[in-house]
């Protein structure tokens, strides 16, 4: 079974043009992306202490996310870039996140699983973009590590939807979610930045 779909709208051109031309202020957003995912999995728990079935896979995935936040950070020091003052808002983020608004307590569930597995299908579509486009033997290694562990993620949330929902109401509401997204990448700003 497939437990993701494919993205509706692929990342441009434009956008791997710009991450190649300011890859420090990139890795800055970077680092912001890691602590965030890394804070959504974890509220994922906070919010569903009685789904038990995502507690394990949550704790992993925070754990990851904090790593790779380590990792980049590393990177960062190692090139002399220093952590954003602040995080700034994410308007992809923001431009999805009333998919996870109104309907019932179930649907609202359903859709923050699957709203952790689209993020997670574009961070892997971009991560690889950006290892491919790179000719840095160490920076092209590190993003296809980083894109591979997006890619395991992304079926992550779906599989644990599919363990509450059945398939026909799963796959309906994630297809309904990427076609959203897509409209949203399209109109997206370009700038060095994971979203």
């Amino acid at each position: 079974m497939k437990y993701a779909i494919d993205l509706k709208v692929p990342s441009s051109q434009e956008w791997l043009n710009a991450v190649m031309q300011d890859f420090d202020t990139f890795l800055q957003d970077h680092a912001d992306c890691e602590r965030k995912a890394s804070a959504m999995a974890t509220s994922l728990i906070a919010k569903y202490p009685d789904r038990e079935k995502i507690i394990p896979e949550m704790i992993e995935t925070a754990i990851e996310e904090l790593e790779h936040f380590q990792e980049v950070f590393e990177l960062m020091q190692s090139r002399g870039v220093p952590l954003n003052k602040e995080m700034k808002e994410d308007l992809y983020i923001k431009q999805l996140m009333p998919l996870t608004h109104g309907g019932t307590n179930e649907s609202r569930f359903l859709s923050r699983l699957l709203m952790g597995s689209i993020v997670e299908c574009r961070g892997c579509e971009r991560f690889k973009m950006v290892s491919e486009a790179h000719e840095d033997p160490s920076l092209k290694k590190f993003y296809k590590t980083l894109w591979t562990s997006e890619a395991k993620h992304g079926n992550i949330f779906v599989e644990l939807a599919l363990q509450y929902f059945d398939e026909d109401t799963v796959y309906k509401r994630l297809h309904e979610m990427m076609e959203f997204e897509g409209e949203v990448v399209k109109n997206l700003p370009i700038k060095p930045a994971l979203h």
